[in-house]
């Protein structure tokens, strides 16, 4: 477009100094009729010697009309054309100039941004320019270049959380299993010496699988809707009868696990299979890091209640403690046993989706506290 408006220019341009060229050779006419002049003149001379005064008067005030009227028309005409001709290069370059500030340039730099964004270049943004004519095409085209930026960083996010839904899920995998690997050493160990304890042992690897299985379903319904998070569906829970059978799945054999509960009953709004996992993670990482007797109490707050976890182990170090609900984060102390630093982000996760709150302390007696508090229901 460009070339085209200044080849158009060019021909208006050489096409004036073409009719300017012409005005200037009209000149040689105006010579010619001096020539005629003179000639004129010489006549008039003839007839004053031939005594013919009267009509040499004639014949030169007639030569005197006419030199008057060709100067005349003939100055008018040079005049005006030149002007004529400076006045419309003038124009042309006023048009010229306008056509270009107004069309060209912004064409230029919509063209120059769409190539820069085809680049992947969507950080510098496009400055809106009101007065020329792509004025809304200029908004548009920076509008654009925005809502891929947001689908770009949404597309990202999506990939991160398919990531982390997946290595939650691979991990709570992980705590059943290892559940019924210590049921199956016990039976194997020969620990089941009554038919109860027999009876208890292989209820509880029955309930694992059955928990691993729900775990798989979770991760291909993951697969099938992509960006879905873990679902939690709250009920009511009556707080001390669940932790004491959790606790009795989750002892595995072992007399680490020690409960005080209220005698009263204490209704909280959570979600079972959630909850589960929850304490699953907090008794497995104290058995995992600290290595002693672990101490669940169960309290009544204001409008809560609260389940309190205690371990007497060496605790989190100070400068982790910001850092330690964040996902595969691992602390300082944990670099020499295997993990994915997702057990406590699967925890806070968890907590915070059914209604509740996680909070980790070190004791200054020694160990580490973890405390969740959960709303307690209206009926309670």
């Amino acid at each position: 477009m460009k070339k085209r408006l200044l080849t158009a220019a060019a021909l208006f341009a050489a096409v004036m100094m073409i009719v300017t060229a012409a005005v200037y050779v009209s000149g040689g006419e105006t010579e010619r009729a001096d020539e005629n002049a003179a000639v004129a003149l010489n006549e008039i001379d003839a007839l004053y010697r031939d005594g013919q005064a009267d009509k040499a008067h004639e014949r030169a005030a007639a030569l005197a009309a006419s030199l008057q009227e060709g100067e005349g028309e003939a100055d008018g005409d040079n005049t005006g054309l030149l002007v004529l001709c400076a006045l419309s290069l003038i124009f042309m370059a006023g048009v010229l100039g306008y056509v270009y500030f107004t069309v060209l340039r912004p064409f230029d730099k919509l063209s120059s941004f769409a190539d820069r964004v085809a680049a992947g270049d969507l950080e510098t943004p496009l400055e809106l320019e009101r007065g020329s004519y792509f004025g809304k095409f200029t908004w548009a085209f920076d509008s654009m270049r925005s809502e891929i930026t947001k689908a770009r960083a949404c597309e990202r996010e999506a990939i991160d959380n398919n990531k982390t839904v997946i290595a939650t899920l691979s991990h709570d995998i992980k705590t059943p299993v290892a559940s019924i690997r210590a049921y199956a050493e016990a039976l194997d160990s020969y620990m089941d010496k009554t038919p109860e304890k027999r009876r208890k042992y292989i209820s509880v690897i029955m309930r694992k699988c059955d928990e691993v299985s729900r775990l798989t379903n979770d991760l291909f319904l993951h697969s099938l809707s992509d960006l879905e998070r873990l679902k939690v569906v709250c009920e009511r829970v009556e707080l001390a009868g669940f932790m004491k059978s959790a606790l009795d799945e989750l002892s595995a054999g072992q007399d680490d696990l020690h409960l005080t509960a209220p005698n009263s009953e204490l209704y909280v709004n959570a979600d079972p299979a959630r909850l589960m996992q929850v304490c699953e993670n907090l008794i497995n990482n104290s058995r995992k890091y600290a290595a002693t007797d672990i101490d669940i109490e169960l309290t009544e707050g204001e409008g809560s209640a609260v389940i309190t976890i205690t371990d007497s182990g060496s605790g989190i170090n100070d400068a982790d403690m910001p850092f330690i609900f964040d996902k595969f984060y691992r602390g300082k102390n944990s670099a020499d046993r295997p993990g994915s630093g997702l057990g406590l982000y699967i925890v806070k996760y968890l907590t915070t989706q059914m209604g509740g709150e996680i909070t980790l302390r070190n004791l200054k007696s020694g160990g580490l506290e973890a405390r969740i508090t959960l709303a307690l229901t209206a009926d309670n």
